[in-house]
C-alpha cells in the first residue's frame, strides 16, 4: 500500500502534510508517540525545502510517498528545489546553540535521531530523501 501526496511549497501547506501523515501513519501499527516523531521529522524536512530550497513558492511542488518496504515504512520527499543532502549535515554543537539563545538549527539532529536509516540521491535535477522507520517489533508470547 501507498500513499501519495503533492505538496505546494508554502508554509500553510504544512497543515495538509500533517493531515496527510496522520490518516496514513495509522494503518502501519506504529504508537501514538512513534507517529507524532515521525510527523515531526517529515516536517522538518519539508518545511526546510519549502523555506529554503524553494524561497516559499506555491506554485513549485513536493512530492511525498509513504509507503511499506519489507519491516520499514519508507517516506520520499522528491522536489526540484537546490539540492540539500542530509547526510552530509553537521551536528550544531547544541552548548552552543543553547548558550546562544539561537532559533532552528537542530531540527535535522531531531530527523536523525527519529528516523532509522536516511538515504539521499539527486539526479537530473530531481532530489530524493528517503527517511525509513522499522516497524515495531511485535512481541510474541
Amino acid at each position: 500500500m501507498s500513499h501519495k501526496l503533492n505538496l505546494s511549497c508554502c508554509t500553510s501547506a504544512l497543515v495538509e502534510l500533517r493531515s496527510f501523515l496522520q490518516l496514513s501513519l495509522k494503518t502501519y501499527g506504529f504508537s501514538e508517540v512513534d507517529r507524532h516523531q515521525l510527523i515531526l521529522a517529515v516536517e522538518e524536512v519539508c518545511a526546510n525545502l519549502i523555506i529554503h530550497s524553494h524561497a516559499c513558492n506555491p506554485k513549485e511542488l513536493i512530492h511525498l510517498e509513504v509507503k511499506e518496504l519489507k519491516k520499514k515504512l519508507s517516506i520520499e520527499i522528491t522536489d526540484k528545489g537546490d539540492a540539500f543532502n542530509l547526510l552530509e549535515y553537521e551536528v550544531p554543537d547544541l552548548k552552543k546553540v543553547i548558550e546562544e539563545k539561537r532559533k532552528g538549527g537542530i531540527g535535522i539532529f531531531l530527523v536523525k535521531k527519529i528516523m532509522d536509516e536516511i538515504e539521499f540521491e539527486s539526479k537530473n535535477g530531481k532530489n530524493t530523501c528517503r527517511l525509513i522507520k522499522n516497524f515495531p517489533s511485535t512481541v510474541e508470547p
